[in-house]
């Protein structure tokens, strides 16, 4: 697995960059993201440092997350208030605060692989459901016939689907398909999982792929 670090403090970055290279990563260590790669195809995660030289890590996280949703992001940071914790797992996909443990980033990172899983077939069973990630069809297996979903709830079982076992808040569903905003009390995204639920679904009053975390929002179990 290739994991591409950002971390300007030298003597931090050695430590993790030799810690997770033992542990069988190829790691690609910068010390500022000015002179990003051109593309993150080769990556399977990165670890990013909040305080940088130059553009800061949320920033930086914000820009690598919009063009590579699929990509799981570590934030590392000293900063460990309740504020700036939020601030980035706004787009990141786990938060570690320093000091750390070198076991402790190793094994959030196995975590975070095994829940992406970039190296899975394209083709994904879920329950009753066949879904092919590559050409976006969706056969239900009882009956042989093909479900098809409007783009709207396709985006938002695609961003399912590239979060798969993780619990979404309504907050960050709704952000990460509409991209803008979420409006405390409004309707629309749980309008939308209605519909998507009815077409998905063998008894939608009692889901089995969208489950409702109550307080929280919803996630999709592989």
């Amino acid at each position: 697995m290739n994991i591409l670090y950002i971390e300007d403090d030298k003597e931090i970055g050695q430590w993790v960059q030799n810690d997770l290279t033992s542990k069988g990563f190829d790691v690609t260590w910068l010390t500022s993201g000015i002179n990003l790669p051109a593309s993150f195809d080769k990556f399977d995660l990165v670890i990013l440092d909040v305080m940088l030289p130059g553009l800061d890590g949320f920033s930086l996280g914000r820009r690598i997350k919009k063009g590579n949703p699929e990509l799981p992001i570590i934030m590392l940071s000293a900063r460990s208030s309740l504020e700036d914790k939020l601030e980035g797992l706004e787009f990141a996909d786990d938060y570690v605060t320093k000091p750390f443990h070198p076991e402790e980033l190793a094994k959030r990172v196995e975590i975070l692989l095994r829940r992406f899983d970039r190296s899975s077939p394209a083709k994904k069973q879920l329950k009753h459901l066949e879904i092919d990630l590559a050409s976006n069809i969706i056969i239900n297996t009882t009956s042989g016939e093909e479900i098809l979903l409007t783009g709207k709830q396709h985006q938002i079982f695609t961003y399912f689907m590239r979060h798969l076992n993780q619990i979404l808040t309504k907050e960050q569903l709704y952000e990460g398909v509409w991209e803008e905003p979420y409006i405390e009390g409004d309707k629309t995204l749980m309008v939308h999982i209605r519909f998507l639920r009815e077409k998905l679904e063998i008894n939608p009053s009692q889901p089995e792929i969208i489950e409702t975390i109550r307080g929280i929002g919803y996630r999709v179990k592989s």
